[in-house]
């Protein structure tokens, strides 16, 4: 094969554009080396296990990485001097598979334009293969199958690298019958198929759940809930984030892990969401970056149909509660109608993060998401509690215990199981609620070590100048004993910097049926 022909007029065979996205990549200051993926793929490739699919959330790194083998793998091209000084140089074995490789690499999320059916979809792609082969080949008939007859004919084989395989699941002309050809197409061109060295897939969606039958099943599928292998090189780790942190001094490493930590390796490792990462440390500020990408309801899909199965789970977590529960990888695009399912599918979409039987929401990006979602008519009551949480900043900062007391006898009085009083952590969930809107100007920190011991709840001001908050509850006491334990075990250490700082007792009395509240103000 003449590695140099047509080179520039190719569409999916041994095109420049993954050299291109990857040496541009390499120029981001954000940059994080994952180059020992590679090593992994060419170890697996020549293990005779090459059909991998790798599922995880957007913007977790799966495209620059399919970016990087198709940069290393492309024939026609000199990578080298792209690899220059990335751990992957090191590696005994490193040049052997370095542009060596007919590499197909196709990104589904490409569409015709104006494309309105599959039919128009699939026809483009296969037009585009099929015209790659006979240009470079200089052979005007290669049949219903092209690779296989170049095989026969030349000896040739191919590397595979498919990414986002599942986003033409997404539009609204796919129907199920499409899907099915879908799958077919996918099947016919990879499975047990000679020609295919490495199939390379990515997406979002569990590709094992989206397959019923054994369209697909020679894939190794490695998701967000299960990947003992991978895991590592999607998403920053703690020790990377602290590097970057060192380059960018805008944004301190404490405030990048509350916005963005929260995920896990498969052995526990920390992880943080890498293209948030990348935007607050460019920008010098941490914020929302994450859901403003691509069709992000989601979420509110998944609660919406069956809010009464999730809705005391999703409080709990808003609230900083932790959920015990076996998941297991569901289809998030079909119908999901019980409490595992919905989960499920919050965790491959990476709104929740899940590890060793354990689901929470991660961090306070996400948390923000969590926030707007309880706002949803599907959450009934609760909305009512969320509607009102401005009201409940207000009245706090202008020390207006009535009014605080008074919202608190309103959601007290609503019925709702979860929020029914038993102890200080009950009323801790009903606060939590109550005081959602102050996230967007504090970042609240629950039983946080402080002094002599653990405070309830301490708000720290986002803006300097604002007061900060220390609250305690009390169950069956008095607002006055609340305060006084904030006074003799220091709490108010935690917000020494503040010009002024809010103590605020909460008290519920069983007896009376009836909550109190008491501010001071401490200058």
């Amino acid at each position: 094969m003449d590695d140099a022909k047509g080179l520039l007029l190719m569409n999916y065979l041994n095109v420049k554009s993954s050299f291109v996205l990857f040496q541009r990549a390499l120029r981001n200051p954000a940059f994080v080396d994952k180059s020992l993926f590679i090593n992994t793929i060419n170890y697996q490739m020549e293990s005779g296990n090459n059909n991998i699919c790798i599922t995880k959330p957007r913007r977790f790194g799966k495209t620059t990485n399919a970016n990087m083998l198709g940069a290393y793998y492309t024939r026609g091209f000199d990578s080298s001097e792209l690899f220059r000084g990335l751990a992957i140089e090191n590696v005994d074995g490193y040049q052997k598979h370095l542009n060596r490789h007919n590499v197909i690499y196709i990104d589904f999320s490409r569409l015709p334009a104006d494309c309105e059916s599959y039919q128009e979809y699939i026809v483009f792609i296969r037009n585009h293969l099929y015209a790659d082969m006979k240009s470079v080949y200089d052979i005007e008939d290669l049949g219903n199958n092209p690779f296989s007859y170049l095989l026969n004919q030349t000896g040739d084989s191919f590397i595979f690298i498919l990414d986002e395989w599942d986003s033409i699941f997404y539009k609204d002309f796919m129907t199920k019958k499409d899907r099915t050809k879908y799958l077919e197409f996918l099947k016919d061109l990879l499975k047990d198929q000679p020609y295919v060295e490495l199939a390379y897939m990515t997406g979002v969606l569990p590709i094992t759940k989206y397959s019923s039958g054994s369209e697909l099943n020679m894939f190794r599928e490695y998701s967000f809930i299960d990947d003992p292998k991978f895991s590592q090189y999607f998403g920053f780790t703690e020790t990377e984030v602290r590097e970057l942190c060192k380059k960018f001094s805008s944004v301190s490493f404490e405030e990048i892990k509350d916005w963005y930590d929260g995920y896990y390796t498969y052995d526990g490792k920390s992880l943080f969401n890498p293209r948030s990462v990348s935007s607050a440390l460019d920008e010098g500020v941490c914020r929302n970056y994450w859901t403003e990408t691509g069709p992000m309801n989601e979420i509110a899909d998944c609660i919406q149909y069956n809010a009464d199965a999730v809705r005391d789970d999703i409080i709990r977590m808003v609230e900083g509660g932790i959920i015990r529960i076996k998941l297991r990888v569901c289809n998030p695009l079909e119908q999901l109608n019980t409490r595992e399912e919905i989960l499920s599918a919050m965790a491959v979409f990476g709104f929740l993060t899940y590890w060793d039987g354990l689901l929470k929401i991660p961090n306070r990006e996400l948390m923000e998401k969590f926030g707007d979602v309880l706002t949803g008519e599907s959450f009934g009551e609760v909305k009512k509690i969320v509607d009102r949480s401005r009201e409940m900043l207000e009245a706090t900062l202008n020390k207006d215990t009535k009014k605080v007391a008074e919202i608190l006898e309103f959601v007290h009085d609503l019925e709702i199981p979860i929020l029914q009083y038993h102890d200080e952590n009950s009323l801790a969930c009903v606060v939590t609620l109550c005081y959602l809107y102050a996230r967007d100007f504090y970042k609240i920190e629950r039983e946080k070590k402080s002094g002599k011991g653990y405070c309830d709840f301490i708000f720290y001001p986002l803006k300097k100048g604002d007061p900060g908050i220390i609250l305690e509850l009390k169950y069956n006491s008095s607002c006055s004993q609340a305060l006084k334990q904030i006074k003799e075990k220091n709490y108010i250490q935690e917000l020494k910097d503040c010009r002024e700082v809010l103590l605020v007792g909460i008290n519920y009395s069983g007896k009376k049926k009836c909550h109190q509240c008491k501010i001071e103000a401490v200058f």
